[in-house]
């Protein structure tokens, strides 16, 4: 009978549970690890600044393109180093083309005198003239140099599929943001920001 009344206790004995104690030690812990946690996302999304729109990011150099401009002066990207630029390939064809030019207009304007240059290569097709390259410029109003890429050199060097398609480069010359697709004044200007 002895054993019998000795056998549970060895058991319970065995079996403790956690005591108040740990509970709130491990309660604190948790909620000081989160408290932690949320410090350091809010310490970098802080330091990060916007979010940036969808782009690629790449980190290539530029290639060293010079071409000639609609109004005959040319421009070539290696004497842009020092600012931030983007390269926009654009066709007089291209309905999101059309869409976007007003957003990257909008851009120029606001942020040229911070040191931001847009360049629009258009694409050139065979029913494409310099007439109707005007036309567009005209029409919406764009004061950014226009590059025309009549044997295709450029879409090359670019690498180039679909348009719109635009590039960020930094003030070293190198290629860090692609975006297919339609800017808006807005994404530019999370992008430029990023770069300078």
């Amino acid at each position: 009978m002895s054993e019998q009344t000795t056998l549970p206790k060895r058991a319970s004995s065995q079996r403790r549970g956690i005591s108040k104690r740990e509970l709130i030690t491990s309660a604190a812990g948790a909620f000081l690890g989160v408290l932690i946690i949320g410090l350091v996302w809010f310490t970098v999304s802080r330091q990060n600044g916007a979010a940036l729109p969808a782009v690629g990011e790449l980190n290539r150099p530029a290639p060293d393109l010079a071409l000639p401009t609609l109004d005959g002066a040319g421009v070539r990207l290696a004497d842009l180093r020092g600012k931030v630029v983007l390269v926009n390939f654009w066709g007089t064809w291209c309905e999101p083309c059309k869409e976007e030019t007003p957003a990257l207009q909008a851009a120029y304007q606001q942020f040229q005198s911070e040191g931001l240059v847009i360049v629009g290569i258009n694409l050139r097709r065979q029913e494409a003239s310099d007439d109707a390259v005007r036309e567009f410029v005209q029409q919406y109003g764009v004061t950014y140099p226009i590059a025309l890429d009549i044997d295709g050199e450029a879409a090359r060097l670019f690498q180039i599929s679909p348009i719109p398609v635009s590039y960020f480069i930094d003030p070293d010359g190198t290629i860090r943001y692609v975006r297919i697709g339609t800017l808006t004044t807005d994404d530019v200007a999370a992008l430029f920001a990023q770069l300078r």
